[in-house]
């Protein structure tokens, strides 16, 4: 299976459609909350909770739960009895044991959370830019790589840039039902802060000045005899990679991580992933190609449902689990995103078998 999806004129038109839609509901509320965040009233903390509350059903949790036909459909083009058992294993396997090391070490647990979704989120927009919106000049691994240090570090790094204590309670919430806490760790210190900002500062700033480097030469490759420029310019395919990073840059330093992260997780990430998904199906490309909604939902709606339910009760068994206490709303969803980041290694396991099938790595 190739990397856009458009082999067909059908696929084509799907794709269009589905880039659109994640272009519209992802820029718009974070072009929104940064001006809000700046110059407007603080945002009470209660607020700021309701995007990752809705993720519960809003597209958040949902992603992840077509894995199971997700996975075969990318190998096989069907779902299968042998791909959804697979899929089952994965989860068993590697979600258990991720859920263990809570119990066991709930601080090295969160923090590998960090860098899981550092790496997973960053994968995600890998296939956004080069498969969903088919960008050219992420061409190599370098630029491949360097497109998902950037753009996963981008909610999981600058954040704790520009809210520490608030990155830190977030974090505390995490292990707290455990009963571990996180006041020693460096990582929320200046000085750690400030080498880390400066250096990912700097490689966003290498992954934007040699993608454009890579744009201008495949630009200068499609410009015809007569000097005029392709159809499709890599130019301008390189300007959406960047105005993305920037105002993402913008986004997470500004607007409060809960918010800005439960924002992102909805309607960025999991919108994006949801789309890949989709276009796996060749019913619903066929219908979104005559722009039908109504099937490509309802069937996507469909698939997710069970998983999604067995996933709220995995949340609810570790709400009995758990050896502390849990009651605040700061504590509720710290454990919900626990019950995310035991399914998120097994569902980043499913999308690196996605990316292998659809080739998404140069």
């Amino acid at each position: 299976m190739g990397l856009t999806g458009d082999a067909t004129a059908d696929a084509g038109r799907a794709k269009q459609s589905l880039g659109r839609v994640c272009l519209a509901l992802g820029w718009v509320p974070v072009l929104l909350l940064v001006p809000l965040a700046i110059a407007g009233p603080e945002i009470p903390p209660t607020y700021r909770y309701v995007p990752l509350v809705a993720s519960v059903a809003l597209f958040g949790m949902p992603h992840g739960a077509v894995d199971y036909v997700a996975g075969p459909r990318a190998s096989t083009g069907t779902v299968s009895l042998r791909g959804v058992g697979l899929v089952v294993l994965l989860y068993f396997l590697l979600g258990g044991a991720y859920l263990v090391l809570w119990f066991l070490a709930p601080v090295p647990a969160a923090l590998f959370f960090v860098l899981l979704t550092w790496f997973h989120w960053g994968q995600g927009d890998l296939y956004a830019v080069r498969g969903l919106f088919g960008t050219v000049h992420v061409d190599d691994s370098l630029q491949a790589g360097l497109t998902v240090l950037v753009r996963g570090g981008l909610p999981m790094l600058v954040s704790l840039l520009g809210f520490p204590e608030r990155y830190r309670a977030v974090v505390e919430s995490f292990v707290g039902p455990f009963g571990a806490n996180v006041q020693g760790l460096a990582l929320f210190d200046a000085g750690p802060r400030v080498v880390l900002g400066v250096g990912f500062a700097l490689v966003t700033l290498l992954m934007l000045a040699r993608g454009y480097r890579r744009a201008r030469r495949h630009d200068a490759a499609a410009t015809d005899s007569t000097g005029a420029p392709g159809s499709d310019s890599p130019i301008r395919g390189w300007g959406t990679d960047a105005a993305e990073t920037v105002l993402l840059w913008m986004y997470f330093l500004v607007v409060p991580p809960v918010l800005a992260v439960g924002v992102y997780f909805c309607l960025w990430h999991s919108l994006r992933h949801i789309a890949r998904v989709v276009l796996l199906d060749p019913a619903s490309v066929e219908a979104l190609s005559r722009d039908r909604w109504a099937r490509p939902t309802g069937k996507f709606a469909l698939e997710a449902a069970v998983p999604t339910v067995l996933a709220l009760g995995l949340v609810g068994l570790l709400w009995v689990a758990v050896p502390g206490s849990v009651d605040t709303l700061a504590g509720a969803t710290g454990l919900y995103l626990v019950g995310i980041a035991v399914l998120t290694l097994p569902h980043t396991a499913v999308v690196l078998w996605l990316d292998r099938e659809q080739r998404v790595w140069p």
